[in-house]
């Protein structure tokens, strides 16, 4: 590549530039910023990394450690704004910008880690702490840094620091691309309707986003449904026509899986190698035992025993909701048995005669903008934090809204966008992420500026947006996490707010899903969208009865996908898979039923394969265990808003970030370690 010399304009580089937080400037930055950009802030962090190991100066905690923590901040400011943009409204310039700066960037770490002349003064200042008089923030930092520098090969022979530069180097272009070839894969499906006979049972405001969706897709008159959730799991739930259930089903459940350009399963097996070769080269028998070892679970062997354990009680439970489901099957399709296709259609019909609960019944109750208003009453009402909307900020896209987030006596806590809306240029799924994380300088705490980007259906016309049980409990999940954000109060930009371990991670997220359907809070959002009128409480009952049916299909799925994790990530260095035959192997192991598919199948299975959640899927379940017994520490005080213990879970979890081990920083909230009976309870599981 030609040189790129240096453009005061640019608005990474041009400090003149100034907005509102100091938030990045968004309209102001151009794809063809981002290239120059990395290429100075590479620039820069290599030179301070020089500064650090050529420097006389015996190496000490802050000439090393702090100096190595701060040496980056340019890089970190153009890679947050990118892989953020790339995520949340990508284009085909900067999927080709993600797919060059990749081996490059991975290159750049290793220069950092491989460093022989920096890693000995990290070891140094690591051997020698005890010299420093370090509090507990600084030791878990210096720990972390020398742990970073050991598992990136920084012991290793030359020879195998090289081949450890390529494994990194070829892991970041593959990883990169799975996610490209889902999103593309994904974005490109469609069912298309002409007969409106084959809409029977599809709610009406699915039906109107079916045929905006055509229209602006050059589908005049017609109806469109896609691969994107808010689209394919209604239809599957309520669409009558079976044959097009299972044709939409098949094109989810086999995305990148068609031998094709797009075809993700190459891609998998190369990414699976490749980690168990580089676990392999670090002494580990495993990418899972690599991965592993830092997190609360620390083997393999801990994460299958929860996992085990929970799928001996819950496959029954699946069996049996199957058989329910098949009686009703029977009498549309007399001698025919239940398919995959069938589950989320008989499903609702069961708990529509079972329990005489519809979830369309309650959509009108749930309002985007009163969920909104009420998850932050709730945090209002737990934190005293106030949010207001800033009308003139940058914004990386026309349907984003950005708040003000306060403190009760008026201090800044940071700014939190919501980006609510699903578009071709965003990857699937709901997450929150940064652009700007918490930490201190000269003193300042430097406020976070957080995101959470969902996939909800864009409103219609006057139509508002009305919000489904499950994305109103997404809302109140990936709200958690901006939380854990918002309120980090850390010193150092790497251990604050969610920079934790995998498997202590959903902690925030998932106990705030606890708040989402309590009947106080109800009170506060759950008014019809039209009439204004609270949600009647006999809908209420009958959603909390209900709620336990399909915990087995819930479960089930959630681990099969946990599992499929577990078995590619557990393979030792030189073991080669075929996906296809791998996942139904693993499959048939464990003894899934037909019915279930894992949630995610290998070739969509992002997390894993292009996320950070490589033999960490389980995380989810793992932190379940913590979080429903930490939301029994609220119940148990006969107030779900206690203000003791909400400062505490404040203080000892959200505030702290990755400062303690998360154990120790569970047990300073709790007193004790997690019982695993609250989830047993949650889930209807207590036979285990």
């Amino acid at each position: 590549m030609a040189d790129l010399t240096v453009d005061a304009t640019n608005p990474f580089l041009d400090s003149s530039i100034s907005t509102p937080f100091q938030v990045p400037p968004f309209e102001q930055i151009h794809t063809t910023d981002f290239l120059p950009a990395f290429e100075q802030g590479m620039k820069e962090q290599t030179e301070r990394i020089a500064a650090i190991y050529q420097q006389r100066s015996a190496p000490s905690f802050e000439n090393t450690i702090v100096a190595l923590e701060k040496s980056g901040d340019l890089l970190k400011r153009v890679s947050t704004v990118f892989f953020n943009l790339n995520s949340a409204n990508t284009s085909d310039e900067i999927d080709q910008i993600a797919q060059e700066i990749a081996p490059r960037l991975s290159k750049h770490g290793d220069d950092i880690y491989l460093n022989a002349l920096l890693f000995q003064r990290v070891k140094t200042v690591y051997e020698q702490q005890d010299n420093f008089h370090l509090n507990l923030e600084q030791k878990r930092l210096l720990s972390d840094t020398y742990k970073s520098f050991v598992l990136s090969g920084a012991n290793l022979t030359e020879q195998k620091q090289l081949r450890m530069r390529e494994i990194n180097q070829q892991l970041s272009v593959l990883t990169v691309r799975f996610g490209q070839n889902l999103l593309t894969e994904t974005n490109k499906f469609e069912l298309v309707i002409t007969d409106k006979d084959d809409l029977a049972g599809l709610p009406a405001s699915l039906i109107s986003s079916a045929a905006q969706s055509a229209s602006d897709n050059g589908h005049e008159g017609k109806w469109r449904f896609t691969l994107h959730n808010a689209s394919v799991m209604p239809f599957l739930e309520f669409a009558e026509n079976r044959a097009l259930r299972e044709k939409i089903y098949l094109a989810y459940i086999n995305r990148a899986n068609h031998d094709d350009n797009t075809d993700n399963k190459e891609t998998v097996k190369q990414i699976v190698s490749l980690r168990a070769e580089r676990a392999g080269l670090l002494g580990y028998k495993s990418h899972a035992d690599y991965v592993l070892e830092d997190n609360m679970a620390h083997e393999p062997a801990q994460v299958y025993e929860l996992l085990n354990k929970l799928w001996k009680a819950a496959l029954p439970i699946a069996q049996e909701e199957a058989g329910e489901m098949q009686k009703l099957l029977s009498r549309d399709f007399p001698n025919q048995e239940l398919e995959a296709w069938d589950w989320f259609y008989y499903a609702d019909k069961v708990r529509k005669e079972k329990y005489s609960y519809d979830s369309e019944a309650l959509k009108p109750y749930f309002k985007l903008q009163n969920v909104r208003d009420g998850v932050f009453t709730v945090v209002q009402k737990l934190y005293g934090l106030t949010f207001t909307q800033i009308a003139n900020i940058p914004k990386y896209h026309e349907d984003v809204t950005a708040y003000e987030v306060k403190e009760a006596d008026g201090k800044l806590v940071g700014v939190l966008y919501l980006d609510f809306f699903t578009r071709q240029s965003k990857r699937g799924g709901a997450w929150m992420t940064s652009y700007r994380r918490q930490s201190y300088q000269d003193g300042q705490r430097i406020a976070p500026v957080i995101s959470i980007v969902c996939n909800y259906s864009k409103p219609v016309g006057n139509q508002p947006v009305l919000l489904n049980p499950d994305e109103v409990e997404t809302f109140f999940h990936e709200f958690g996490h901006a939380l854990h954000g918002l309120l980090s109060n850390v010193t150092n930009e790497s251990q604050a707010g969610t920079s934790v371990p995998r498997d202590f991670v959903e902690l925030p997220s998932q106990i705030m899903e606890h708040w989402a359907f309590e009947p106080e809070v109800l009170e506060f959002y759950a008014k019809h969208y039209e009439t204004g009128a609270p949600i009647p409480s006999e809908l209420v009952t009958r959603m909390k009865q209900a709620s336990r049916f399909n915990q087995g299909f819930g479960t089930v799925e959630y681990l099969a996908a946990s599992m499929l994790d577990m078995s590619y990530h557990t393979l030792p260095a030189g073991a080669t898979v075929e996906p296809a035959t791998f996942e139904k192997d693993t499959m048939q192991q464990i003894g899934l039923i037909k019915q279930i598919a894992p949630r995610y199948r290998s070739t969509y299975f992002q997390h894993i394969f292009s996320g950070g959640y490589s033999a960490g899927y389980y995380s989810y379940i793992w932190s379940e265990v913590l979080d429903s017994d930490a939301f029994a520490a609220f119940k148990e005080t006969g107030n779900i808003f206690d203000p003791e213990t909400a400062l505490s879970f404040r203080k000892n979890i959200l505030e702290k970030g990755d400062t303690n081990e998360p154990m120790v920083l569970y047990k300073a909230f709790r007193g004790h370690e997690p019982d695993v009976k609250y989830l047993l309870q949650n889930r209807g599981l207590e036979t285990v």
